[in-house]
């Protein structure tokens, strides 16, 4: 059988960094230096969908408060 043709069942966590940009890492893993759990886990579907959610604005917290002028 193929790896195309198997089901990912693995359950992934979403995950943030300083920037405030999102990533789903597995939940059994510890996560990358410098990212953090944000509270949702689940299949790939579900969490990239969280992500589609809630970032809405892509550009980098840094960039967004220079554009604000708050830096």
């Amino acid at each position: 059988m193929s790896r195309e043709n198997t089901e990912d069942t693995t359950i992934y966590k979403v995950v943030v960094n300083h920037e405030e940009q999102y990533s789903i890492w597995p939940a059994e893993k510890e996560n990358p230096l410098g990212w953090k759990d944000v509270g949702k886990s689940g299949l790939k579907s579900e969490c990239l969908e969280y992500i589609k959610e809630v970032w809405t604005d892509m550009r980098p917290l840094s960039l967004r408060q220079k554009m604000a002028g708050t830096t």
